[in-house]
């Protein structure tokens, strides 16, 4: 090994790590944590289950944040090595643009190497465990995700749920409010509102069932016509309340294997054609995911050139753009109704960034 492929690749690999480490703090979990901050911080929840969450949600960042670190990295360094004229040196030394790159497209095939084993193994496992978090945290401890003065809705059964709590005490809660609304798009059904002065949760783990003890209970229920019944209660034991089990429910194809995708396809007659489509274009996704470092490693060597010392922002600039265009092209294939329109948008980025860097490449050749 030259002394040019330690000192490239030590530089490419250092800037990969601090780009991924930038890119997955500040863009995706940032953005994550934005979307589900009525679980985390909104409903008070454990800090154990976020620790969790963030276990689960690191992988998925990885899938976006290793090529784009990567890219960004490749541009910067040779920017610098542009600006401070080592490439010239190198060149002057008797090695090749072409030579002087081997250490990048070595280090853009491991990293897709290793973006493909996320791609395959990991993250779909990832994403099913993501789903099955907040179930089993509401199973071990109901009242962990309940939060004095907020609203909280959607955990379960097919019914139109809402949960208010006033306060905790010890094993109790508070003030318990809940709503039972109509399902109905128009509304229509009874509508119940149920409302102790304290209550006891507990799970009933077979059955996926949260079970409600009351202690001065008022029960009032509004049917159709408008009428209204209501009744007391000094204890009420128990109210159930189906919970939303992940495991119980058919899984997404981002959360299953491709062992489990093309099992589902082939044994599956109802699946409609729609469905089909996503789930093939789920694995098609995975691998061309999964190419894009390499793929990046052409593309961004000559263009790390093009830059001068003035242009301090290039790098940085130039990596935005191409890793929004890359991925809005993996976005824009869930549009597509067939594979072959899926497969052809999801390999264009690919295939782009090696013809558009094989013509970078020549052209540099001769500066």
């Amino acid at each position: 090994m030259r002394i040019s492929d330690r000192y490239i690749g030590r530089q490419v690999l250092i800037g990969t790590l601090y780009a991924v480490l930038v890119l997955g703090l500040v863009l995706v979990l940032g953005n994550l944590f934005r979307q589900i901050q009525p679980l985390l911080v909104d409903q008070g929840a454990p800090p154990a289950l976020v620790l969790r969450f963030v276990i689960s949600v690191l992988p998925l960042s990885l899938m976006y944040t290793i090529p784009w670190g990567f890219l960004s990295a490749v541009l910067l360094v040779f920017r610098k090595l542009s600006s401070n004229q080592e490439i010239t040196s190198f060149r002057v030394a008797g090695l090749s643009l072409v030579r002087l790159s081997v250490p990048v497209f070595v280090i853009g095939a491991l990293l897709s190497a290793l973006s493909l084993w996320l791609n395959l193994k990991v993250v779909p496992n990832s994403k099913a465990d993501m789903f099955q978090l907040v179930y089993e945290q509401a199973s071990r401890d109901p009242d962990s995700l309940l939060k004095p003065g907020v609203v909280q809705g959607d955990f379960g059964g097919d019914d139109l749920k809402k949960l208010l709590i006033e306060g905790k005490s010890g094993n109790w809660v508070e003030g318990f409010n809940l709503y039972l609304l109509p399902s109905s798009k128009d509304g229509s059904g009874e509508v119940t509102f149920v409302h102790a002065k304290r209550a006891a949760l507990s799970v009933q783990q077979g059955k996926s069932q949260l079970r409600v003890k009351l202690e001065n209970a008022y029960f009032e229920t509004t049917n159709e016509k408008g009428e209204v019944e209501s009744a007391f209660a000094g204890y009420a034991e128990p109210i159930v309340i189906d919970l939303k089990n992940p495991g119980d429910k058919k899984p997404k194809a981002n959360s299953m294997s491709n062992e489990e995708i093309r099992h589902e396809i082939a044994t599956n007659p109802t699946m409609t054609a729609s469905r089909k489509v996503k789930m093939q274009t789920e694995i098609t996704t995975r691998y061309s995911l999964s190419m894009a470092c390499l793929a990046f490693a052409f593309v961004a060597v000559p263009l790390g050139l093009q830059t001068r010392r003035r242009d301090t922002s290039f790098g940085l600039v130039i990596s935005m753009l191409i890793g929004t265009a890359y991925f809005v092209f993996v976005m824009l294939a869930d549009n597509f109704k067939t594979n072959s329109a899926a497969t052809m948008v999801l390999w264009a980025p690919n295939v782009v960034c090696v013809l558009l860097g094989l013509f970078l490449f020549r052209k540099a050749r001769f500066k």
